[in-house]
């Protein structure tokens, strides 16, 4: 009988939750969670608590610092709460050899970071899972730029709300659809570090975050979010468009990851 993979969680929020939700369903009887941490004590302990109480399954610890997180040695941590925790925690857990599940993929629109990144985890013996979040279409995007000669873009829909305490925000966009940026996947992602992540990570499975265009464009009353990914070379267009409600996609992504490391069967 194989060993169990062991996991962590960085990040105790709704997308956690998620994880969590799809151990007590039964989705993820390969792996056990060891530990979830969070800067919020409550959260931490909440969601450690729900996990716990989901049937007869090794317990699981609620953790105050990334450190006491490391110290348990978990095969895999799913990162699921910012930027800055990915950059805090990255080459820590790589040069232990964790590997990592992240979601904050916006970190690595900086090439000098992605660089350490990589170097790291193959010193490590661990790799980094960039899941798709609110898009998909990796495989494509990543076939049809060896290709050669691809060209990409990224148009992402958001309702004004959205853009609350971003540089671009005016209370005009209340009343009109106006495009709010236009520009390579690096520069977005330093106006909107935690919004447009998606745009990242489609950007390092095809063209490079500096040769990416994204625009975004804010509608009024328009509710959720559409991601939509064009590559085009010679002899292939592809055309990825999703429009999801809420950000529960990107929890399920996590998930939906987890399971391949696992299963006999793996897309892709």
């Amino acid at each position: 009988m194989m060993r169990k993979l062991t996991l962590g969680i960085l990040g105790a929020g709704k997308l956690s939750a998620l994880v969590v939700e799809a151990f007590n369903q039964g989705l993820l009887n390969d792996m056990e969670l060891l530990g979830i941490c969070s800067r919020s004590k409550d959260k931490s302990e909440g969601l450690t608590q729900t996990y716990n109480q989901g049937g007869s399954k090794r317990a699981c610890r609620s953790c105050s610092s990334q450190e006491e997180l490391l110290a348990l040695q978990p095969d895999y941590i799913v990162e699921a709460a910012s930027p800055t925790a990915l950059r805090e925690l990255a080459l820590p857990a790589l040069s232990a050899g964790i590997s990592l599940v992240t979601l904050s993929i916006g970190a690595l629109a900086d090439p000098e970071f992605l660089e350490k990144v990589k170097a790291t985890a193959k010193q490590g013996g661990a790799r980094v899972h960039l899941v798709s979040g609110a898009t998909g279409g990796f495989d494509v995007l990543r076939t049809a730029a060896l290709m050669g000669g691809a060209k990409a873009t990224f148009f992402n829909e958001k309702g004004p709300g959205a853009l609350k305490n971003t540089p671009v925000y005016r209370e005009e966009l209340q009343q009109q659809a106006e495009t709010v940026f236009s520009g390579t996947a690096s520069e977005a992602i330093g106006l909107f570090p935690t919004r447009i992540n998606v745009a990242v990570a489609a950007s390092l499975a095809s063209v490079g975050p500096d040769k990416m265009q994204v625009t975004i464009q804010s509608t009024p009353g328009f509710k959720g979010d559409t991601q939509r990914v064009e590559i085009v070379n010679e002899q292939v267009k592809a055309v990825i468009d999703v429009y999801s409600a809420t950000a529960e996609i990107a929890g399920w992504s996590v998930v939906s990851t987890l399971q391949g490391l696992t299963s006999p069967l793996v897309f892709g």
